[in-house]
């Protein structure tokens, strides 16, 4: 039904990656699974979402960047395509603002849910299915190096605190609570 969906909004081609063998796997299985898949596919940028629903790790997208040998950018909320170099000049998402960061294709990306408004749905489309190849030792329970016994939610973050100091009392403040981390 999701492949469906997509087809209405304008996908040109979808593959549904389905097996028993997946089952139970952990980050690393999964890319493995997926860049599998990837590798018989010719594309100049492959876009991931920021991180799955259920674990939370946001591990996924950049793991197949690096089975595939590609650069990767995370928390991207908007990017344009820079035809005189094959490049994107992207705007990644930082906890106190954003980076601008130049990046050369082929690449992987994963993005905000704000860096893009979906189509529209339109009528028509077929799902096509396609085999992957890939050993078996490195798909799901067997390809995880990783056994998950418990997962929860990550709390709300407490609001952050506002100082107003001169030059050297902030240069204290930020010492002091660095060595309270025990960063230092």
């Amino acid at each position: 039904a999701i492949l469906r969906e997509a087809y209405a909004m304008g996908v040109d081609r979808a593959i549904l990656l389905t097996d028993r063998k997946f089952g139970g796997a952990d980050t690393l299985a999964t890319s493995n699974t997926i860049a599998a898949a990837l590798r018989n596919i010719e594309a100049d940028l492959i876009i991931a979402g920021r991180q799955a629903i259920d674990g939370d790790t946001a591990q996924v997208g950049p793991q197949i960047a690096a089975h595939l040998g590609l650069p990767q950018v995370s928390y991207v909320k908007d990017m344009q395509y820079n035809t005189e170099d094959n490049s994107l000049t992207i705007k990644r998402v930082v906890e106190d603002g954003y980076y601008l960061v130049n990046v050369q294709l082929p690449a992987l990306v994963t993005v905000l849910s704000e860096a893009n408004q979906p189509r529209y749905m339109r009528v028509g489309g077929i799902v096509e299915a396609f085999d992957i190849t890939i050993d078996p030792a490195f798909i799901g329970l067997n390809g995880s190096p990783t056994k998950v016994k418990k997962s929860f939610t990550k709390g709300a973050k407490q609001a952050g605190k506002v100082f107003e100091l001169e030059a050297k009392e902030a240069v204290n403040l930020i010492v002091e609570k660095l060595k309270e981390k025990f960063v230092i």
